[in-house]
């Protein structure tokens, strides 16, 4: 099998995408989400006067909070440096790996819209080992289903889903996320939903680096020649929004892998983020107008109907511009007998629409995110996602708890 994992810029060719799971035939791969931009349509960031987000003046520079320069010290990094390059240090020691260790200065206008369209692909990574062992329940494999074009304008109709972009040391890379509800901020959340493994590397690697998120992405689904010429504010109608925290499990951390299916059942991640530049003090979920709320007790598989996951799938044949949709009835997929047995769409989508989220009628049959998509085969006829459980509600609150009285 091959997770589906981020994907390295064109400019740095097709890499590779790849990680295994127990009972999943074929390979799967990861895909990651791409950034937002932090002001609504028309709105222009450097002339905002009015209220800014804590840690950021009112010029629209972002000022670094001590505690997050001592973490850097204590790691050798200066932030100077690192704002000028220092970021593409990817020695053992320069890449910080535990929780506590996250660090995402603000590099403003890094993510140009050069580098924001051209960061299209998904590196595969081979898969040459199987995991056996005693499993739990596994249904047949699903009937692939042809990902479906998301109507334009994306903010009408997907206003909570976007790209998250990040750099790692393959280069630039893409993933999915989605907007969720912050009960600590009611009507006015700042926290982004996504896979583990579009913010941290796993068992042998760290937190990746200068990660944002961009809702509605390419709103108008401007074509890949369009948007050579397309401006930022096309390209990121809502802002570029930087990860300010970010939190995944521990079993993601600890387990996870480039091979085999450690890990993947707890592949979610959950983003504070904050406004690259000023945008009025207006929270994310205000800036977009919508928020998702996440389901923790989502109702067994038989009971569901149907599921819809969203993303922007970079790997052929898609190029990640786009914002795509599967509907399907899900399965059940298990990959070793004491991990939590994960969701299973048909979908065509590919790496990129990683940690895409999962939406299905919660158990007050409203709409509410239950999964992100995290594995899928090399073939592309499915994907698979974490049930969220206590673990994923355990990463949900500690975030939300971080930031209640900001």
């Amino acid at each position: 099998m091959r997770l589906i994992r981020p994907v390295p810029t064109a400019r740095q060719g097709s890499a590779r995408r790849t990680r295994s799971s127990a009972l999943a035939v074929a390979a799967v791969t990861a895909v990651l989400a791409l950034t937002a931009t932090a002001c609504g349509p028309g709105e222009d960031n450097a002339s905002d006067k009015a209220s800014t987000p804590a840690g950021q003046s009112s010029d629209g520079k972002i000022t670094i909070p001590d505690d997050l320069k001592d973490r850097l010290k204590e790691h050798g990094i200066d932030v100077d440096q690192w704002k000028n390059g220092e970021w593409k240090n990817w020695d053992k020691e320069k890449w910080l790996r535990e929780a506590k260790d996250f660090v995402n200065p603000i590099i403003e206008g890094l993510w140009d819209p050069d580098r924001m369209r051209d960061a299209d692909k998904s590196p595969e990574r081979p898969v040459d080992n199987d995991i056996s062992g005693d499993v739990g329940v596994t249904d047949p494999t699903p009937a692939p289903v042809q990902a479906a074009g998301v109507r334009t304008p994306y903010h009408a109709n997907a206003a909570e889903s976007g790209k998250l972009l990040f750099d790692s040391p393959e280069g630039s890379m893409v993933c999915s996320a989605t907007v969720v509800k912050d009960p600590a901020h009611p009507g006015k959340s700042n926290l982004v939903w996504t896979a583990g493994h579009c913010v941290h590397a796993g068992k042998k690697g760290g937190w990746y680096r200068n990660i944002a998120f961009v809702p509605s992405y390419n709103n108008s689904g401007l074509s890949t020649a369009e948007l050579q010429k397309a401006t930022k504010q096309e390209i990121a109608p809502y802002g570029v929004w930087w990860g300010q925290w970010a939190q995944t499990s521990d079993q993601w951390i600890s387990q996870g892998s480039s091979t085999g299916g450690q890990g993947a059942p707890y592949d979610f991640a959950v983003l504070r983020v904050t406004p690259e530049k000023g945008s009025r003090g207006k929270s994310l979920e205000e800036t977009v107008g919508s928020a998702l709320p996440v389901e923790f007790n989502a109702p067994a598989v038989p009971k569901i109907g149907s599921m819809t996951a969203t993303g922007f799938p970079a790997a052929p044949p898609y190029d990640g511009q786009k914002a795509l949709q599967c509907a399907d009835k899900p399965g059940r997929l298990s990959l070793t007998a004491q991990d939590p047995t994960m969701y299973r769409i048909g979908c065509t989508m590919t790496g990129g629409a990683s940690g895409g989220g999962w939406v299905a009628a919660g158990q007050d049959g409203k709409p509410a995110l239950v999964s992100n998509t995290s594995i899928g085969p090399a073939t592309a006829g499915w994907l698979a996602g974490p049930r969220l459980g206590k673990e994923a509600k355990g990463v949900f609150e500690s975030v939300s708890k971080k930031y209640a009285g900001q």
